[in-house]
């Protein structure tokens, strides 16, 4: 067990470096904006909030890659594989057109969605450049999931760290107009993340179609044969389920951030305080679950799917002790992190008055995350879809509006409501997952 423990934390590792990369660039950009003004940083958490939607939906729909090529490398098919890249990046980028056309229509009603009139001429720009970035961030995240697949977990790692002090050079340089650059205040921070992805999109497509020990893949993804309709519309089945389980999860938090506006201008920027604090969990809880799907599809394709149960548990042993580890963070920290990012005494006191249910949710996460993955790697994604649906949408939108307004909890409500959609989503992963491995029991 701890071989297999060590093994699932060895692939995570460069992952969670990287995550860890990308939540270092987001404690400074939102400590940059928030010490701007706090108009910019409530500004910048309700674009953040509602672009999330729709980076998770890009995001899950690159996921359906990763447990079909798991399941090639295992039994050595490079050249497949790069076939499949080929496949994957048209289906891809069908789904970033179709996201960046429902963003462009949102942005003609932006002042229909209850936020604070003086925020939105600093909403809109900052929206627009962010648009600008969901091709770039599909295109990297299709080469990403090939890379964690075939085990290669260190290269996306060293290309996000690369763009990423890339991204805080330039947050420096243009919120604040320093080094003879303009002051562009919340707009000048999306320009360096737009430019920061469209560095790392360049550098992984270098990598792909440049190194030397790469040639099986790229013979496969320059074959000039024609891709049957069933294998289009395999890597659709296996993508669009999970896009639209992140949709699901991202979109509760989408809303809890509309309601978190509603509460005026402190709450939403303590909102956002919160987020991205507690972004420090999820994003080790998705570097060792990228892992987890790789172990269960590579071990799909070698021994079938009871076999499967095993990396499963070791991976949510790993889990466990990460969120121990996050959690006493948050206890311990909580406050002094709270202050990294705003002077205002009213958003620090908002901010810290919601650390525990904060705490409280971290289990249900860690939970979800591994099962939902562990799930992905056995392609059996579809019930994914259904258990993201009621959990985040039929009851986790309503339980935040609930515990916010009727029950008189506001923001500590909207964040104790996390709770109950995380939880409710665990227990379903777990068991939809065991059921698919066709026995509780004899795990040895």
């Amino acid at each position: 067990m701890i071989r297999r423990c060590m093994t699932i934390f060895r692939l995570a590792l460069p992952v969670m470096i990287s995550q860890i990369s990308m939540i270092v660039v987001a404690f400074a950009d939102n400590s940059m904006v928030g010490h701007y003004s706090t108009k910019a940083f409530a500004s910048s958490s309700f674009v953040v909030n509602v672009f999330n939607l729709v980076m998770f939906c890009a995001m899950g729909f690159s996921y359906g890659l990763t447990p079909l090529v798991g399941a090639l490398f295992s039994q050595g098919r490079k050249t497949d594989i790069g076939h499949l890249v080929r496949v994957a990046l048209r289906a891809n980028l069908v789904m970033g057109l179709i996201l960046t056309a429902i963003m462009t229509v949102l942005y003609l009603f932006l002042d229909k969605l209850g936020q604070k009139p003086e925020l939105l001429p600093i909403i809109r720009p900052y929206y627009l450049i962010t648009l600008a970035g969901i091709l770039p961030v599909v295109v990297f995240n299709v080469f990403a999931q090939w890379s964690f697949a075939i085990r290669r977990t260190a290269m996306p790692m060293w290309i996000l760290l690369a763009a990423n002090a890339l991204n805080i050079i330039g947050n420096y340089m243009l919120i604040y107009g320093h080094w003879g650059a303009p002051e562009l205040g919340l707009a000048g921070a999306g320009v360096s993340t737009l430019t920061a992805r469209l560095i790392a999109m360049a550098a992984i497509l270098m990598v792909f179609f440049g190194r030397r020990g790469f040639g099986e893949y790229r013979r496969g993804y320059t074959a000039t044969r024609v891709s049957p309709p069933g294998e289009m519309r395999r890597v659709v089945k296996t993508s669009v389920p999970v896009a639209l389980q992140m949709t699901f999860e991202t979109g509760a938090f989408s809303f809890a951030v509309i309601f978190a506006g509603w509460l005026g201008t402190v709450a939403l920027a303590a909102f956002q305080v919160i987020v991205i604090v507690g972004t420090l969990g999820f994003c080790i809880y998705y570097s060792v679950g990228t892992a987890i799907t790789v172990e269960v599809s590579n071990c799909a394709g070698r021994s079938g799917l009871p076999a499967c149960r095993r990396p499963a548990l070791d991976g949510y042993v790993v889990m466990l002790v990460c969120a121990a580890v996050s959690s006493t963070i948050f206890v311990a920290l909580g406050p002094t992190l709270t202050r990294l990012f705003t002077d205002d005494p009213r958003v620090i006191s908002a901010a810290v008055g919601v650390l525990f249910p904060l705490v409280l949710y971290q289990l249900g996460d860690c939970t979800q995350v591994t099962f939902a993955n562990a799930l992905r790697g056995t392609a059996n994604v579809m019930p994914m879809l259904w258990i993201a649906f009621i959990s985040y949408i039929v009851i986790g939108i309503p339980s935040t509006l609930l515990l916010a307004f009727p029950a008189g909890l506001g923001l500590y409500g909207i964040v104790l409501s996390f709770s109950v959609s995380l939880f409710t989503a665990g227990a379903l992963f777990m068991y939809t997952f065991f059921k698919t491995t066709h026995n509780f029991t004899n795990l040895k």
